[in-house]
């Protein structure tokens, strides 16, 4: 009967590592959630072609990385052709340049863009039935590149996303009758979000029969949901006797190596879809003993607004 309560206590242990396993969540020193919701660990071991997922990626990545890969495959499709072009002769294009090869590869390369683009100026055609095959190729990669491109143009544009900002620092700062750990967010976009719910997390390393073991308490905040989030959101932890918090002080949080990990969830107004953000604060990302500056004012409509770029300002309390 104590073995099973003994399993029983490792399983609920196992369920509070957040997907990160043990090993990783006892061993690594290393913040586990970046600022910027990435994950800080890697895989290795897969073949390149086994985790390759292009699609993938090019739905992801930043635009300028976008827009770089696109121009890139661009210039280096008509490169491939220019050269197929050099390799037949200078015979294949005939009123290409009379002179070197440099100066035929260019003219090749610019007739290939004109087939790849379907402009065909008509200054240039192909001449036998090998260069005509390799500008039907030209042509039919450029047709299939260019609904390619759209296709993830229109996905790009119409995947929904958040883009919330977290401030800089969390604050453990007075609140009521205790004290209290907050942080504040808003939305970096102009669509609108509803039903947003947030879940906070304390993480630390903990002694247990002699060996650091990484234990996570949630945090219950003082207000966890929203359903609109028109302006900006301070979200409060209240430290009081029933929070993990209670008693610590800063030197135990860096002794703990302590995080923070946090989730927000919301259904994006514009797409009716579900929308998600991550990030997390460290040990040394929190200030103690400050509050937020106040980010409200009057404009001269007479409305309420928050100025977001003193999002992450602080003051002494």
């Amino acid at each position: 009967m104590k073995l099973k309560r003994n399993t029983s206590k490792t399983a609920q242990e196992d369920l509070k590592d957040l997907g990160f396993g043990s090993r990783v969540s006892n061993q690594s020193a290393e913040r586990l959630l970046n600022k910027d919701g990435s994950f800080n660990v890697q895989r290795s071991g897969l073949s390149f072609f086994t985790s390759l997922s292009p699609y993938h990626s090019l739905l992801t990545m930043s635009w300028w990385k976008f827009n770089f890969n696109i121009v890139l495959f661009f210039l280096s499709i008509n490169a491939l052709f220019a050269l197929a072009f050099v390799g037949i002769g200078k015979e294949c294009l005939p009123g290409a340049a009379s002179g070197g090869i440099l100066e035929f590869f260019f003219d090749a390369f610019f007739f290939s863009v004109q087939t790849f683009t379907t402009v065909g100026y008509g200054f240039l055609s192909p001449q036998g039935a090998l260069a005509n095959s390799v500008a039907a190729m030209c042509a039919f990669v450029g047709l299939l590149s260019f609904a390619l491109a759209t296709g993830l143009m229109f996905a790009r544009f119409s995947r929904p996303t958040a883009k919330i900002i977290f401030a800089e620092n969390a604050i453990i700062t007075p609140f009521q009758d205790a004290s209290a750990l907050m942080f504040r967010i808003a939305n970096a976009r102009k669509n609108q979000l509803i039903e947003l719910q947030i879940k906070m997390l304390y993480s630390r390393l903990e002694q247990s029969d002699g060996k650091h073991v990484r234990r996570y308490y949630p945090l219950n905040l003082v207000r966890d949901k929203v359903v609109f989030f028109p302006l900006h959101w301070t979200v409060v932890h209240k430290i009081d006797e029933n929070s993990p918090l209670f008693g610590v002080t800063r030197k135990q949080l860096q002794q703990e190596i302590a995080e923070f990990p946090i989730l927000l969830t919301g259904i994006d107004e514009t797409f009716s879809q579900p929308v998600h953000a991550r990030s997390s604060y460290r040990f040394d990302e929190i200030k103690w003993n400050v509050k937020y500056s106040d980010m409200f004012f009057v404009n001269k409509y007479n409305q309420f607004s928050s100025d977001i770029q003193k999002l992450s300002d602080i003051e002494t309390v």
